[in-house]
């Protein structure tokens, strides 16, 4: 797919007026859960199935917690672990989208995940995109004194009954906004991407004027067609379609930004 539009913010508005890129980790900048592809260093290759059982809906963090603590007493060690997690590639144009929104400087990228930090930024190095990548919002991880990978709720959400305990993604969104606020950065403008239930609330939060993409066939997708949304929704099976939908978006609308150039009609 060649991109021949490029894209500026009408009437020359300054830099400190940017547009928030949230996005999804699982299954969206990469495809795959990064949380259960490291099942595989289990002994049977998976978890058994009496801890599965224990999961309960909603405490995923919790449950993962448990299944560290059974890789580290089996064996697991912190290199094999990363080892293993660093064999997931990005999912196709993903890479070109954030070098892409990177080169025009005013997309400022932020992945907000139910995973943890640890898999989240070694991936991202691994890949050489984490200097694409303006934050890292999840559960934060850490490998204690004996090599065990612990994990920490994100935080305690008690205020949204759509999302899960321990991760309520609009209120990451609307914290991040305020934040950059009082740092001079006007995030006024946002496109949400994702794939799961747990990307419904944000997208919803979604007003109109931004943009909501949502993995083709998946959850988040199934979901919006069920409920729709004050933003604009578009599906996408690749980052490639998520580029040229920015660019498109934002190039199409008189009051954020004009188009100098054309994408290609053969380019689906």
């Amino acid at each position: 797919m060649v991109l021949g539009r490029r894209i500026r913010l009408k009437g020359g508005i300054p830099l400190s007026n940017k547009v928030l890129v949230a996005v999804d980790f699982d299954h969206t900048l990469i495809d795959d859960n990064s949380d259960t592809y490291i099942q595989k260093l289990a002994p049977d290759g998976k978890f058994p199935a009496e801890m599965r059982e224990r999961y309960v809906p909603g405490s995923w963090t919790i449950f993962m917690r448990v299944m560290f603590r059974y890789l580290y007493e089996n064996g697991v060690r912190p290199d094999l672990l990363l080892e293993t997690i660093g064999e997931i590639p990005l999912l196709t144009g993903m890479r070109e989208w954030l070098q892409t929104l990177n080169e025009y400087g005013y997309f400022e990228v932020a992945i907000i995940s139910d995973a943890n930090t640890v898999f989240i930024e070694h991936i991202l190095y691994r890949q050489g995109v984490r200097h694409l990548v303006h934050e890292v919002f999840s559960n934060y991880a850490q490998f204690d004194g004996n090599g065990c990978l612990t994990i920490q709720e994100f935080h305690r959400n008690d205020w949204c009954k759509m999302c899960p305990q321990n991760l309520c993604k609009s209120k990451v969104v609307a914290d991040y906004i305020d934040r950059r606020k009082k740092q001079g950065v006007n995030l006024n403008r946002i496109v949400y991407i994702g794939d799961g239930n747990n990307d419904y609330c944000p997208a919803a939060n979604c007003k109109r004027g931004d943009l909501v993409l949502a993995r083709k066939g998946f959850a988040l997708d199934r979901r919006i067609c069920k409920r729709p949304i004050n933003a604009r929704s578009v599906t996408w099976e690749n980052g490639l379609d998520i580029l040229k939908s920015i660019t498109q978006h934002f190039g199409d609308q008189s009051g954020g930004a004009t188009s100098t150039g054309t994408v290609s009609p053969s380019d689906n």
